[in-house]
């Protein structure tokens, strides 16, 4: 499975903005080969990163979806609109649509079968609000992936973005931590895989320049979701090109000063 690294821009970049970017950032990143990219502009950006990056190594999409494919839904975009933009991924319950629109599990399943009905592959984002701890956390994102089993799983990304480590002023999430949650969630997905292929699980949370390299060594990271950071396509670039050196959580820890 190639690493997966990627953007969401939120509400972030006006479309001449995001044009610019996407110019910028294919040739920036067209030495890497052996991972998967992504970026995720604004709905009104989604045509220029079409134009932009098309036959580059970037890949687009989108940052939500409804989960009807047309009718009288004011303002909402479907992923029938979004496949015919070319979008490879789109994705469904970041924390702030869950606490901003109250999104809940029940409807953000019924995005991801409209993501996956239209051929693109849901990045499916799980979390918990506040910390506890390591069991707790783990219990939370498990209870919002109970829907798993209506999922095409080759069609399907986790990203496990703890609420408390997102937004200015906050910090990522401990190695041990984003390990264990890692874990947790890899287990389960490879119960309900059983020989078929299972889902990666990438982090997000405060992913910067000075900490993706901490985070992709990682056990269990199978990538990394950035969002401020890589509103710059300097930012993204450097941390896409972030060497991968895989580390059991006890040296990462001694390495970066953490227990």
């Amino acid at each position: 499975m190639r690493p997966l690294i990627g953007t969401s821009w939120k509400m972030n970049l006006t479309p001449s903005q995001a044009a610019g970017y996407c110019a910028a950032v294919r040739y920036m990143v067209d030495d890497l080969l052996d991972r998967t990219l992504f970026v995720l502009p604004p709905y009104p950006a989604i045509p220029y990163a079409r134009q932009l990056l098309s036959g580059s190594n970037v890949a687009w999409g989108a940052q939500d979806v409804h989960p009807d494919d047309e009718g009288a839904h004011t303002g909402d975009v479907s992923a029938s609109m979004l496949a015919d933009l070319g979008c490879t991924f789109v994705e469904v319950g970041h924390h702030e649509r869950r606490r901003d629109h109250h999104e809940d599990d029940d409807l953000i399943a019924a995005k991801v079968a409209a993501i996956q009905r239209w051929g693109m592959t849901a990045i499916l984002c799980v979390g918990e609000e506040s910390k506890t701890t390591i069991e707790e956390a783990s219990a939370l994102v498990l209870g919002q992936l109970r829907f798993l089993e209506r999922f095409d799983l080759a069609r399907l990304v986790v990203a496990y973005e703890p609420a408390w480590a997102i937004g200015v002023g906050a910090d990522h999430a401990p190695p041990e931590w984003v390990a264990a949650v890692h874990a947790a969630l890899h287990r389960r997905l490879r119960e309900l895989a059983g020989d078929g292929a299972s889902a990666p699980v990438i982090y997000g949370g405060s992913v910067d320049t000075a900490s993706a390299d901490l985070l992709l060594a990682c056990p269990g990271v199978d990538g990394l979701f950035v969002g401020r950071s890589a509103l710059k396509p300097e930012g993204f670039a450097e941390i896409a090109h972030t060497r991968i050196d895989r580390r059991d959580v006890a040296e990462i820890g001694r390495g970066h000063g953490t227990s």
